[in-house]
């Protein structure tokens, strides 16, 4: 029986679910202040300094590279990107790669000795690209899942604005898994009900919100026409020059680069083709997946990780 005021009382069930033998490993939360006073948190496993840093994806939180990490067998930190779970939300609300990739350098280098295996998720890709391209330093190697530069924002991602675009809060969490899983998102009842649990809080009211800061501004848009049109204008001016700082990223990374494409997932064949022109140098993994690999393929890709690391 999972403990609902610790965390990490959910690794056993994790674990036995996902076919994993071994004892866990040792898990706890670490925080950091950031220059501006904002707070950077992190989930750190294992004994010894990390070997591999994870970066979630948006609407998500570290939480979603559990079961990665205990397939992985190494030390491992995940954080949770600026705006998500345990982190600070920025007033400036610019939730980008290049925008987030100053304070996951701040983490790697206040939580880690030595250079990481950098794997990112969606948004957590894109920040792990620009880390790497600019604090070359600070990485290894670097494994991008399942997103590239400049996607169609009307194909996968517009699944994930619609399901965050609703209420700011809730009765209860049974409400949030019933969302969850009437959008085809979370997997299992189970598997969603433990997403839900680490991804959102009770107020002192008692109702219950999600943490991370996309949810309310989705929520804000959706209830308002005019900051909608704003946003939609803004994110159309902004979209070349992002995309093309993304690709500028990817092409300057130095360290050995790998895109894991989910065949189900938001990277289409078209953009896998683009990815291979662009970034010559890089290797594609194509796996049976949906957007969230980590948590449809967990073992699977935590032994490639493993694999990268050179410890598979």
């Amino acid at each position: 029986m999972s403990d609902p005021t610790d965390e990490f009382s959910f690794l056993p069930e994790q674990a036995a679910d996902a076919g994993i033998d071994g004892p866990v490993p040792r898990a706890e939360r670490v925080f950091l202040t950031l220059p501006d006073g904002r707070t950077l948190s992190a989930l750190r496993y294992g004994d010894g300094s990390p070997e591999v840093t994870f970066l979630h994806g948006a609407g998500l939180n570290a939480h979603t590279w559990d079961t990665t990490i205990l397939a992985l067998g190494l030390p491992a930190l995940a954080v949770d990107l600026p705006g998500h779970g345990d982190s600070s939300w920025r007033d400036d609300v610019a939730y980008t790669g290049g925008t987030l990739a100053p304070d996951v350098a701040a983490g790697i280098e206040a939580w880690t000795d030595r250079p990481q295996v950098l794997v990112g998720q969606s948004l957590g890709g894109l920040t792990a690209a620009a880390v790497a391209a600019s604090r070359p330093d600070l990485v290894r190697e670097v494994v991008v899942v399942d997103i590239t530069p400049g996607i169609d924002p009307d194909g996968g991602p517009s699944q994930l604005r619609d399901f965050f675009a609703g209420p700011t809060d809730w009765a209860s969490r049974d409400e949030l898994v019933e969302r969850a899983l009437s959008f085809g998102l979370g997997g299992s009842p189970t598997a969603a009900a433990r997403g839900v649990y680490h991804n959102s809080r009770i107020r002192p009211d008692g109702r219950v919100e999600w943490k991370h800061h996309f949810a309310h501004l989705a929520n804000a848009m959706s209830q308002s026409p005019e900051l909608a049109e704003a946003a939609a204008a803004q994110q159309d001016a902004l979209g070349s020059v992002l995309s093309e700082s993304g690709w500028s990223d990817l092409a300057g990374i130095e360290a050995p680069l790998t895109l894991v494409r989910g065949t189900r997932g938001y990277v289409t064949e078209q953009d896998a083709a683009a990815f291979r022109e662009r970034v010559p140098t890089a290797s594609i993994v194509e796996v049976d997946s949906g957007h969230n690999v980590q948590e449809e393929l967990p073992r699977d890709l935590g032994r490639l990780v493993a694999e990268l690391a050179g410890k598979g």
